[in-house]
């Protein structure tokens, strides 16, 4: 058998002006491969990831969220809202739990998507993710002063060096604060991921005691008051069922972490166990203590007695309990650096996966020997994120740091799709490791044929008469669908495209549909029911028919094998993609003009330089059954 190539760099056969470039994808381990940098060490186990994702997702804002959610859309359904957002997080940690622990290598959804949807995509989830994390960690940090202040007596009673200090003649208010705090974390992390992940427990606990204290005595004191704030004439759904779930809208953002544990994919000992483990029992914590607490809250004050700036403390305080403000003030406090500690993390290692990738410079590729972490990429991280906490207020642009982490989840739902129905077939070699499989495969096809006509000519002059061979009917083949009558328009030949197209269409639908379904878009109600009805038409067509097709059976032998499963297959990652692009196009104009400015600006840097620098730029892509078949002949 030879070998079939192709090339789809883009000076190779595609030619410059082909856009093949976009479509290229890698190996599931070329991580291992690209190892002249150096390897980061494998440390982690499920406690640490537990550590590493609840410390990520459980930040300051569940001491502020749970008020403002509870006076104007839930009222005491508050815990609905949380678990039904946790329902919708689980979708995204779902598909995040497979493909982490079929592809265990840095870089989260950036790796997962450069695999299985190409560069291009590659590109701007890796480019949104350094947004996401540079303006995620410089906001926690700013929240950071207000909280020391509050433990210590009033921002009065901070050190000179550490206070707020206004530009004379400006709006602009420097924070010291939190830019010594960055820097301090900064320089834990490239002490090593062991060192960092212990820090990170130990401050995580202490966060978590904070929060078992809230529930425990406010428990206590509901009992003894006799949770008033559930026996309300409004009932329990004071905004309706809509409001509920507008509610849950809202809280979905307080679920956002997880990803962090699975960008340590690389450093895990045991990645095909541990990583779903860490991820899903992170999440599971997380909604399990967001859910008691605002039980808690919501049953010991009436809902519109709330205060939106501090519900637990000023509801402890309305129940004789005012010392207690301190314990939540130090929770808060911690619980804002164990969120600055898992932003910051993932993002040097998303940059060191771009990097040994070819689009962007190796410098951020580099990986300390002696601590085995990217030293220079965490620095580079820290002084962006430490020198916008210091200078602006950061607040404004909060919304952005959304964008990536759902346009990631949806990616990721997509890439699960593509996985189990179509995974890649080609895998991409440098033409100086080609050379040897062509070389000995032309030998071996040559071997085969000079065999054939040895058979040839024996049978011809043999007297004895063949057997007769009764053949199966192979009319439909198993792979290609469930229902014969879309078997009869869907063949092996066409099927991987006829899929291709059915995804993309089901994409295609989902986004019309959650477009023409938002408040947010200013449409006339005939063409807001008639694009619903396209969308909607699209996305049912498209489930239905790849709830038809059977699921590849390369799926199973796709990355590393005997990790998690992904259930409900297409269901589960179709309701993800769902969940998310409502989300992203609730998310308003303004934060989108924004993020546009980002986006352009990486497709700049990637037309300039990731494009041409790109490792797969002279890839040739062979196909994987006969690499497979040549190597084991050879």
């Amino acid at each position: 058998m030879g070998i079939w190539a192709d090339s789809k760099g883009g000076g190779g056969n595609g030619g410059k002006n082909s856009w093949s470039f976009l479509t290229r994808r890698k190996r599931v381990d070329s991580a291992v491969e690209s190892n002249s940098h150096g390897q980061l060490a494998k440390e982690l186990t499920v406690p640490d990831l537990m550590a590493i994702g609840v410390g990520a997702t459980i930040g300051a804002g569940v001491y502020v969220l749970v008020g403002t959610v509870a006076r104007e859309h839930s009222g005491p359904a508050l815990p609905l809202s949380f678990l039904v957002a946790g329902f919708a997080a689980a979708l995204s940690a779902l598909c995040y739990a497979e493909l982490a622990s079929r592809c265990p290598s840095a870089g989260s959804a950036y790796h997962y998507s450069y695999i299985c949807v190409g560069e291009g995509v590659a590109w701007l989830i890796g480019w949104a993710l350094i947004l996401e994390y540079t303006i995620g960690g410089a906001a926690v940090a700013r929240g950071i002063t207000p909280n020391l202040a509050a433990i210590i007596g009033g921002a009065e009673n901070l050190p000179s060096f550490l206070s707020w200090y206004t530009i004379p003649g400006t709006d602009i208010v420097l924070d010291p604060c939190s830019a010594i705090i960055i820097f301090i974390i900064t320089g834990l992390l490239c002490t090593g991921i062991k060192e960092s992940t212990v820090v990170q427990s130990v401050v995580t606990t202490v966060n978590i005691c904070a929060l078992i204290f809230v529930i425990i005595a406010g428990g206590y004191l509901g009992f003894k008051s006799g949770w008033v704030g559930y026996k309300l004439p409004t009932g329990y759904f004071p905004f309706g069922v809509d409001g509920m779930l507008a509610g849950s809208a809202t809280v979905f953002f307080a679920f956002i972490g997880f990803d962090a544990v699975a960008s340590t994919a690389e450093e895990v000992k045991n990645p095909q166990r541990d990583l779903p483990l860490g991820i899903g029992a992170s999440l599971l914590l997380c909604c399990g203590l967001y859910m008691l607490v605002s039980v808690v809250i919501v049953g010991l004050v009436p809902y519109y007695a709330i205060s939106a700036d501090t519900p637990i403390s000023s509801a402890f305080a309305d129940n004789g309990m005012q010392w207690a403000a301190y314990v939540i003030n130090a929770g808060a406090f911690t619980a804002l650096c164990a969120s600055l500690l898992g932003g910051i993390l993932p993002q040097p290692r998303i940059l060191m996966a771009m990097a040994r990738d070819g689009l962007l410079p190796p410098f951020f590729s580099d990986i300390n020997q002696r601590s085995q972490v990217p030293v220079k990429s965490t620095i580079v991280t820290g002084l962006v994120a430490a020198l916008l906490a210091f200078s602006m207020e950061v607040s404004e642009l909060a919304g952005m740091v959304s964008v990536g982490t759902l346009l990631a989840f949806t990616v990721v739902a997509i890439s699960v799709l593509i996985l189990r129905y179509i995974p890649p077939n080609e895998i991409p070699l440098a033409p100086s490791i080609l050379e040897p499989f062509v070389s000995a495969s032309t030998q071996y096809s040559w071997n085969r044929l000079e065999a054939n006509e040895d058979l040839k000519a024996h049978a011809g002059t043999s007297e004895t008469r063949k057997p007769q061979v009764h053949k199966e009917d192979v009319s439909i083949d198993p792979l290609i669908a469930k229902d014969t009558f879309i078997a009869k328009y869907v063949n092996e030949g066409n099927r991987r495209k006829v899929i291709g197209w059915a995804i993309a269409f089901t994409c295609l639908g989902v986004f019309i549909l959650t477009f023409a379904a938002s408040n947010k878009t200013i449409i006339s109600s005939p063409i807001r029911f008639s694009l619903c009805g396209i969308g909607g038409t699209l996305l049912l067509s498209g489930f239905v028919f790849l709830n038809c097709m059977d699921q590849d059976d390369a799926r199973h032998n796709f990355g590393h094998s005997g990790g998690f499963i992904c259930p409900f297959v297409p269901l589960l990652p179709i309701a993800c993609i769902l969940i998310n692009s409502y989300l992203l196009i609730n998310l308003g104009a303004s934060t989108w003009a924004r993020v546009s400015v980002w986006l352009a600006i990486g497709v700049v840097v990637y037309v300039f330089y990731g494009r041409s620098h790109s490792t797969l730029k002279e890839a040739v892509y062979v196909q994987a059954t006969q690499l497979v078949d040549d190597t084991y002949h050879t």
